[in-house]
């Protein structure tokens, strides 16, 4: 950004002198010449504001600088609409540097109090104008597209950053770099585009438990493409908890759970039939467990399963169902769940029956949902189905060469 300095420069002091000459003739030889006494001038001063006065459409991302020589800065106020911007004097007293944001569409008035170099006080002022866009964008955070993101909260080794934008961004790459994502421990991580308005990050292998993650958008100011500027900067916090994996198996009808690297539970399941069929429009439906990484995105006590909600509304169909399904962990948008199923307990660790969904005994059903948080990684193994990236957090099954 080019830099713009306005510089006042001037001089305080008055430059006097007078002579007194004495009474008598000039042949009064015993007579000597009278002193002369000159007033001090003051050093000049020179006092350089950016960005310089009168300025208009400045970035709400620029910073107030402030400085002087010639004299010593007492005080620098900013202020706008009666609210003064922070700041702070550096350690010389010669340089004050603003640490608040500017705003948009306004006109803030810079009003600097110094000495000159003998003392007296000095005030100069000045204004400048932020720029006004016309279209702006808010930024929020997401857990995922069906949970926003709590700040403060704890989730899983598996949970992924998602900023989401409520315009749509045509200038990725600006964007990116308003995004700051910061780990401790320090971790590497890359950017996905789940769609125009929503950006992911993760890093490369599951987190670290305990690990303490900090993101903050700094949107004001950044033009997301096509002139729509983010309206505020945003920021959110949240710890990763302890790791939990859990291993539902296709082929051997059981599901695994491994917390901290240690088998705590073995719970016999049914996953999805398998197979195909079509909706009353013509699409194509099917009925496995989609194979990958799944993460847990929210728990519902109480979920009404309708087969109606893909599209097979006919009672007579073998594959209609219309149930209330109790104790329900759901781990994709499509609408697979870890929940109870006592209806099919025969089936439990022998065969596969469900519609896609991970059937569970009630007591099982019971543990997961008290023991998962969202964020918690759900791998299912053997089923011939890949699960999509955007089908939930399905990120992890990215390779991360093209992540």
């Amino acid at each position: 950004m080019v830099s713009r300095r306005g510089v006042f420069a001037g001089a305080v002091g008055v430059a006097a002198g007078a002579a007194v000459a004495g009474c008598s003739a000039a042949t009064d030889a015993g007579a000597g010449a009278d002193t002369v006494w000159t007033k001090p001038s003051a050093a000049p001063i020179v006092l350089t504001v950016s960005p310089a006065a009168d300025t208009a459409n400045v970035s709400p991302t620029e910073q107030v600088v402030v400085s002087a020589t010639g004299g010593k800065l007492q005080s620098v106020t900013v202020t706008s609409g009666g609210k003064a911007l922070d700041g702070a004097m550096d350690s010389d007293g010669k340089t004050w540097r603003s640490t608040g944001s500017l705003g948009y569409g306004a006109t803030y008035t810079v009003t600097t109090a110094l000495t000159d170099s003998l003392g007296a006080p000095v005030q100069k002022t000045s204004s400048f104008t932020t720029m006004k866009p016309t279209k702006t964008l808010k930024v929020t955070f997401q857990a995922n597209a069906l949970t926003s993101m709590q700040t403060g909260a704890t989730y899983g080794v598996g949970q992924v950053v998602a900023v989401r934008f409520s315009k749509a961004v045509t200038n990725k790459s600006a964007a990116e770099k308003a995004v700051v994502v910061e780990a401790t421990p320090a971790i590497e991580g890359k950017f996905f585009w789940l769609d125009k308005q929503t950006l992911h990050w993760r890093p490369e292998k599951y987190w670290q438990k305990g690990t303490k993650v900090n993101v903050t958008v700094n949107a004001v100011g950044v033009d997301f493409g096509g002139g729509v500027y983010g309206s505020a900067n945003s920021s959110t916090h949240f710890t990763i908890g302890r790791s939990l994996l859990a291993v539902a198996d296709n082929a051997s009808h059981y599901t695994k759970v491994y917390v901290d690297g240690q088998l705590v539970r073995t719970m016999a399941c049914s996953m999805g039939k398998g197979g195909y069929t079509k909706a009353a429009d013509g699409h194509q439906i099917h009925f496995w467990t989609q194979n990958g990484v799944h993460v847990v995105l929210n728990k519902e006590m109480n979920v009404e399963m309708d087969s109606a909600s893909y599209g097979i509304t006919d009672k007579s169909n073998p594959n209609f169902y219309d149930e209330n399904v109790k104790l329900c962990t759901r781990i994709s948008y499509s609408g697979e769940f870890l929940h109870a199923a006592d209806w099919n307990m025969a089936d439990h660790g022998k065969r596969n029956s469900s519609h896609g969904c991970v059937n569970l005994s009630i007591a099982d059903a019971q543990w997961v949902y008290d023991n998962f948080i969202i964020g918690d990684v759900v791998q299912v193994t053997n089923s011939p189905k890949p699960l999509p990236v955007w089908d939930g957090l399905g990120d992890w099954n990215a390779p991360w060469s093209s992540y």
